[in-house]
């Protein structure tokens, strides 16, 4: 049920960002010990700014005040994808070549769940990973549970 609604709203909701010149990186709908929240993780070339959230909020609050498909309380929160921003898109898997990652995955591959590595870029599906061994892995991206930015920062 709740799987159908994520689904429903992100069909909702997803095209008029997009036509606002955003990108919806993420939709996360869940249960919190406060109640129910609705967030949306957005992001621009650029960056996001405190106010892209702001207007982000009041026009998608509109379409869900519109086609009225959450029936009890619930928080909207818009924010930025932040440092370790997650890849949940294939396209993000090219678009952050380069750049460290961490993975787990769904089910083991080489006998683990979980990688951390530069990302190479996504090949015929799969995403490729270089591991700080220097040893290469190839992941299904359908296998793939959760991915994130895992950038070095150096002070």
């Amino acid at each position: 049920m709740q799987e159908d609604l994520k689904e429903r709203l992100l069909e909702a909701i997803e095209g008029p960002i997009i036509r606002k010149k955003y990108e919806l990186v993420s939709l996360e709908w869940k249960r919190e010990p406060r109640g129910w929240v609705l967030r949306l993780y957005i992001d621009k070339p650029g960056g996001v700014t405190v106010e892209d959230c702001a207007k982000v909020s009041e026009f998608v609050g509109k379409i869900l005040d519109e086609i009225d498909l959450i029936h009890h309380p619930y928080l909207l929160e818009v924010s930025s994808p932040g440092i370790e921003r997650p890849l949940t898109k294939k396209e993000h898997f090219e678009r952050f070549k380069g750049e460290r990652v961490q993975i787990s995955l769904k089910e083991p591959v080489e006998g683990r769940k979980n990688f951390k590595g530069l990302l190479l870029g996504l090949k015929e599906g799969k995403v490729l990973l270089e591991l700080d061994t220097g040893e290469w892995v190839e992941i299904e991206f359908s296998n793939i549970k959760k991915a994130n930015l895992k950038p070095e920062i150096s002070f």
